[in-house]
């Protein structure tokens, strides 16, 4: 049974190694902030950096593995119906919506989100990388690399499903941010499967 996170909120929750963590936008256009940490080791947590670079590119989709800060594997991407998300662009934070947007009594974000729903597990706000940001349509210009935030490709029902290759803490938001997910705020349904 799918769980539903609130718009501009966020939650944590454990997947053990060999589940399937299945993220489905239900009604389009909505980008959900991923975080995975291992369970027995917060210290070591996915990595943009690591994973961009072992992929070779920055878009990743079926087959593709996020890495992490050791350079293991945490999660690989087992089923993609929108084939654009975004590793590049940190959890939107009360200072993202102050600097970019001007907001003088500005929302936490995903960042205060998650930080948050992950504090009993012992995660602490400096201990937040980037997010796998599902959903997140991120286009970059090949001449001046330029990054532009354009409306997610996700239309209602879309998912992405991860298989946890180790015993993990997740940290998974429905984003805060207006730019990020076409002008408005809507859920993020995520479920766990696990293995038989």
């Amino acid at each position: 049974m799918p769980h539903r996170i609130a718009p501009r909120s966020g939650v944590a929750f454990e997947v053990p190694k060999g589940a399937l963590l299945t993220v489905t936008d239900p009604t389009g256009e909505q980008v959900a902030d991923l975080l995975a940490y291992r369970k027995d080791d917060i210290g070591e947590v996915i990595s943009s950096g690591r994973t961009l670079d072992y992929a070779s590119r920055i878009y990743l989709t079926t087959g593709d593995k996020l890495y992490s800060n050791r350079s293991n594997v945490l999660l690989e991407i087992v089923e993609d119906d929108v084939g654009r998300h975004d590793f590049l662009l940190t959890p939107c934070s009360k200072d993202t919506f102050r600097i970019i947007y001007g907001d003088t009594d500005p929302h936490r974000g995903c960042f205060g989100n998650l930080a948050a729903a992950l504090a009993p597990y012992g995660v602490e706000e400096d201990m937040i990388p980037t997010a796998f940001n599902c959903f997140m349509n991120v286009p970059v210009d090949g001449m001046t690399g330029e990054l532009r935030v354009d409306p997610p490709l996700s239309k209602a029902g879309d998912r992405i499903v991860f298989r946890a290759l180790e015993d993990l803490v997740i940290g998974l938001t429905a984003c805060s941010a207006l730019q990020s997910n076409n002008g408005s705020f809507k859920p993020i349904d995520w479920e766990v499967t696990l293995p038989e």
